[in-house]
């Protein structure tokens, strides 16, 4: 049985056709798909019941989902700092 990190990268030479199909910033965005993946193989290792595929899956979406959470809090952040200021910058306490 390969470890999950040997299945990682056996999936991903095997799509490794489909990444040379897309444009440049697409194949760009792809491998950062990977790489997010291969940030929670620890993770994944654990989760024997999941196939690598579907632990690497997650993985990315985990990371996309940490992503729009910090996305969402500074967001809100900017909100805050206009309210505060007002629309013209200065401070209507």
């Amino acid at each position: 049985m390969p470890t999950y990190r040997l299945a990682l990268e056996r999936m991903a030479q095997q799509w490794n056709d489909f990444k040379r199909a897309l444009r440049k910033d697409d194949r760009e965005a792809f491998e950062s798909l990977i790489n997010r993946a291969r940030m929670h193989a620890s993770a994944a290792t654990y989760a024997i019941s999941l196939g690598p595929t579907e632990s690497a899956f997650l993985s990315m979406l985990l990371e996309h989902e940490k992503e729009l959470i910090q996305l969402k809090k500074e967001r809100t952040a900017q909100e805050r700092r206009l309210e505060e200021t007002g629309e013209d910058g200065e401070q209507t306490v």
